[in-house]
């Protein structure tokens, strides 16, 4: 239920409405290239505090039986921070990014923490089939949420709202009350896993302190865990481009003068083709394996990649948001999955942790890959460096040995 809770951040604030609302309003007469450069810093801010912050807290939730109690907090400064942009105004690009960064940070905190609960409420053979079923929630949430959002933004008198800028803020407001609200299933459903060490009588300080020194551990025990490790540069790798593409896809399109009511449209598409597809890349990878399944994914990215270079039209935007949606779910449900299996439950959290930032917030290179070419006049031309990201993380890909993955996972867990 939490992928439902969350997506609804994926699909306003990150991927919709709010890249346009900062191109079009808190950025209102700037250079679209400096523009983009701003988001793009954003981004590569949220994850570098993510990345800092995350390793640390999943450790101290693996000694300590608080990853409940951290996704509740999380939840809570991302729920305020996302209310807040509803005070975002024209010009206030420096609010706009400073709530960008902290609501970006609280979701991928957040993530960290509920995604570190699957091995725990899983088996072995059920993990595909449980990370697959609650991406396609997501789409659904998601979707849901952001369909109400486009019907209050193109008519806001019909909900009794005076002009479409304030649609938009409110928008922002209610992701913030959807994440909240359904976020409550997991707190009363799921219970908080004990921890394999738990140190009774530890104080908060000593616990962190040992988190930090976890976190420096950690490394060492990804070196036993070869095909995890080598796994995870690869979905780094190529799961940079996905992300990339979903974060810069609405700015793109604003750029080449795509009308912002058929950019959300086809964003709004992308959710709901995504909810059967992602069914569906569960089932074939039962068929044919997880890793199989993600080379589709990542082939059909190539092909859309290329394709968004001679976008010209709505209408061709509207053909990419449905070859998204087709793949997108399933190849990063896959992903999750094939890392879940070869991870130790014992250390779920902090190996999770790395694999979260990854997960929805790696686009790092590929923003900033964007905003320094189109800072030189290329900006068209900055989509095919997504190429890269895709062909490197499939080469990495064909070298991970799952099985082998699998076996180390296990005989780690017995010892």
């Amino acid at each position: 239920m939490y992928d439902w809770a969350n997506s609804a951040y994926q699909t306003t604030i990150v991927a919709a409405v709010f890249p346009i609302y900062f191109n079009n309003v808190a950025s209102a007469g700037i250079d679209p290239n400096i523009t983009s450069s701003r988001f793009a810093w954003a981004k590569a801010i949220a994850i570098l505090l993510t990345a800092i912050i995350a390793p640390v807290l999943g450790a101290l939730a693996d000694a300590r039986p608080l990853k409940k109690p951290m996704l509740a907090w999380f939840i809570g400064v991302g729920v305020a921070t996302t209310a807040a942009m509803f005070w975002i105004r024209e010009g206030d690009w420096p609010l706009a990014m400073t709530l960008s960064i902290a609501s970006n940070v609280a979701v991928a905190g957040s993530i960290v923490f509920y995604e570190s609960l699957l091995p725990h409420i899983a088996a072995p053979d059920e993990v595909d089939r449980v990370s697959t079923a609650g991406y396609a929630m997501g789409y659904v949430g998601g979707g849901l949420l952001l369909a109400f959002n486009l019907a209050m933004i193109q008519k806001p008198d019909l909900f009794g709202i005076p002009d479409t800028g304030t649609a938009v803020r409110l928008s922002f407001v209610s992701v913030a009350v959807w994440w909240l609200l359904f976020s409550i299933p997991i707190f009363r459903d799921v219970p908080e896993p004990r921890p394999a060490k738990e140190r009774k009588n530890h104080s908060l300080g000593a616990a962190l302190g040992d988190s930090g020194r976890q976190l420096v551990q950690t490394f060492h025990e990804l070196r036993k865990f070869k095909h995890a490790m080598l796994f995870l540069i690869a979905f780094f790798i190529y799961n940079d481009g996905i992300q990339t593409m979903i974060a810069m896809a609405a700015l793109y399109g604003t750029q080449l003068h795509i009308p912002s009511s058929a950019l959300i449209t086809a964003l709004l598409i992308t959710q709901f083709v995504g909810i059967p597809f992602s069914f569906l890349f569960g089932m074939v990878a039962g068929r044919i394996g997880a890793r199989a399944g993600v080379f589709i994914g990542l082939t059909v990215y190539l092909g859309i990649t290329v394709f968004a270079y001679w976008l010209q039209y709505a209408w061709q935007f509207y053909m990419l948001a449905i070859a998204v949606g087709v793949v997108q779910g399933g190849t990063q449900a896959l992903s999750r999955s094939i890392f879940a299996s070869m991870v130790p439950r014992t250390k779920s959290t902090e190996f999770f942790a790395f694999f979260s930032v990854f997960e929805r917030y790696a686009s790092l290179l590929g923003p900033a890959l964007f905003a320094a070419m189109g800072a030189y006049g290329y900006g068209r031309e900055a989509i095919l460096t997504l190429v890269v990201f895709f062909a490197v993380g499939m080469i990495l890909l064909a070298r991970v040995d799952i099985a082998a993955g699998q076996r180390a996972a296990r005989d780690a867990d017995a010892a």
